[in-house]
């Protein structure tokens, strides 16, 4: 099933091999021609022991390079995840379905429900079964099939899963099961080794390699602004069924969730990092969904050029004195931002402790914000620097922004 949609000038591909599973919303889909469909939605044994794989202890460790190191370490614990889910009819046949009736007296043959399904990849977070992959790897079921590397295969319970950051975790009952280190991503820098291992194109546990390419890439630059991440982007080759796989540093800890590509490019994939990741995780495990702080605003980062194109504007009742900083355009009605007497025109400068100057700095410092705790924001109105005081409440599910 392969969609190609253009997001703000920028295609997307996620990288879940298969069909339905692989989506974001309906504006993106994985990259894949291998969805199946059946009837019926097969048994998943839990679990089964079949054909291990003989021991990948090399007695020349001290001759292998560090990326076949990582691989060796690493490698058990990143796991392969088969998820289906029923899927009903799309609304061209619906329609289709309608016109014969309506016009012709007669019906035309329904399409049946049928079965998606979709491949991706995951890492073992804990020794009794908690697994970290991507939301759109198993968003749509409530179990899915593991499959480790030593070929033994389990059935898993979806925990929980967050659309905005796109994390999910899986648990499957198991004990003294291979786990990954986790790593930090403060003090990475772009030129770093990059190692992905996943099951792209359903070839289980592929290692690839290359570098960090940048950090810190707005959602808006990767094509998807209704996620609430701050991406890592690296130039080692990952594909459709990657989705959800380690990214590892030299060392082998794990420093972000592989989840996206550039499908009309080679060379630029991106994960989110392990932070996001473990913060949004933990909320999953305790409450089995996670909650993002809110403030209600519509805002833009200001340049030259587009203080200009605004101040040009007639549908704004403001004038903007400021070429830099965040631009408020809109306050939502009832929201924290109304609450603490944020109004449109303001121009942000600095959200807690830490100065901004593009609406992705704001929009991060207000992820990592406490709800209902106080929140200070500096701004400037009508050529004075001022400060308020808001408290962020979870964000609204019928909400966008």
């Amino acid at each position: 099933m392969n969609i190609t949609i253009k997001q703000l000038g920028i295609y997307v591909g996620l990288l879940t091999l298969g069909g339905g599973l692989g989506v974001w919303g309906s504006k993106y889909l994985s990259e894949s021609s291998s969805t199946q469909t059946a009837e019926t939605t097969p048994v998943v044994p839990s679990p089964i022991k079949s054909f291990p794989f003989a021991s990948t202890t090399s007695t020349q460790d001290d001759n292998l390079n560090f990326i076949a190191k990582v691989a060796q370490k690493v490698g058990p614990a990143v796991v392969r995840i088969d998820a289906a889910r029923e899927v009903s009819d799309n609304v061209p046949e619906a329609f289709e379905h309608h016109f014969f009736r309506r016009f012709f007296g007669e019906e035309s043959p329904m399409p049946k429900e049928h079965i998606e399904r979709g491949t991706g990849s995951g890492f073992i977070l804990s020794s009794d079964g908690k697994l970290l992959t991507n939301a759109h790897v198993v968003e749509g079921t409530k179990q899915v099939k593991v499959t480790l590397k030593d070929g033994q295969v389990y059935q898993g319970e979806v925990i929980g899963i967050d659309p905005m950051t796109d994390v999910a975790v899986v648990k499957i009952n198991a004990k003294n099961l291979p786990t990954v280190d986790l790593g930090q991503t403060e003090a990475l820098q772009a030129g770093e080794w990059a190692i992905a291992i996943g099951n792209p194109l359903g070839l289980d546990n592929t290692v690839t390699v290359g570098i960090i390419s940048a950090l810190g890439r707005s959602s808006s630059e990767v094509g998807v602004p209704d996620k609430r991440v701050r991406f890592i982007q690296t130039d080692a080759a990952i594909n459709p069924g990657n989705s959800g796989g380690p990214l590892l540093n030299s060392q082998g800890q794990v420093i972000g969730i592989n989840t996206a590509i550039r499908a009309d490019a080679q060379g630029l994939g991106f994960a989110i990092p392990i932070e996001t990741a473990q913060r949004v995780a933990e909320q999953l495990l305790s409450k089995g969904m996670a909650e993002h702080p809110y403030l209600g605003i519509h805002m833009v980062t200001l340049t030259p050029e587009m203080q200009k194109e605004l101040n040009e504007d007639q549908k704004l009742n403001f004038k903007v004195a400021q070429n830099q900083g965040v631009l408020v355009i809109r306050v939502m009605n009832n929201s924290p931002a109304e609450k603490g007497g944020l109004k449109p025109g303001d121009v942000i400068l600095k959200v807690g402790n830490q100065a901004v100057k593009t609406a992705s700095d704001v929009q991060q410092q207000v992820e990592v914000s406490r709800i209902k705790e106080p929140l200070e924001v500096f701004f400037i109105r009508e050529g004075q620097t001022q400060k308020l005081t808001i408290y962020p409440e979870k964000f609204p599910a019928t909400e966008s922004q």
